[in-house]
């Protein structure tokens, strides 16, 4: 769980990540995440809609891990600069008994770090396992990359990143 004062938790980190005019946006930011987790008793740090996300990324405040599979961010696309640590693998989605491990490795506990999947409820349970971990300022972000299916069962035209017109490349 987080601590009772997640600002004062995520100050120290926060501050060295960036230094940049909009400091007290971006504190804002992970403070309303932090203070909506906490209420809502969530086990992380909190949730970020997808614009939010990519101030704190685009500042360099945060590091937004995509945890979809390979072949989602290959043939859906990814963002330009995000780290890879899949959450599950393969058309089954079998869970990837490693992810711990390698986020540890490519972010390390102390980061700032932004999950983000298909529609959100991925990255959720990612964000929850890396909690459990010890990793003090993980983040969900919210609607994911895609967003949620509409009535005609498709995706991105209700939510998510690229919804919104954040920056996303396809290969």
């Amino acid at each position: 769980m987080l601590a009772s004062q997640p600002t004062e938790a995520l100050q120290p980190r926060f501050q060295a990540a960036h230094a940049q005019p909009d400091d007290a946006l971006l504190d804002s930011l992970l403070d309303n995440a932090c203070r909506t987790a906490r209420d809502a008793g969530l086990p992380y740090a909190g949730g970020l809609a997808p614009n939010d996300a990519w101030t704190l990324f685009s500042a360099g405040a945060a590091v937004l891990v995509d945890v979809r599979t390979n072949e989602e961010r290959k043939f859906v696309g990814h963002v330009p600069g995000s780290v890879h640590v899949a959450w599950a693998t393969g058309t089954g989605m079998t869970r990837n008994p490693r992810f711990v491990k390698e986020l540890e490795a490519k972010v390390g506990k102390d980061a700032v770090v932004l999950l983000l999947c298909r529609s959100g409820k991925r990255s959720a349970a990612a964000a929850e396992a890396a909690a459990r971990a010890g990793f003090s300022a993980v983040f969900n972000v919210l609607e994911g990359f895609e967003g949620e299916l509409d009535a005609d069962t498709r995706r991105g035209g209700l939510d998510g990143w690229r919804f919104h017109g954040l920056p996303w490349v396809q290969d």
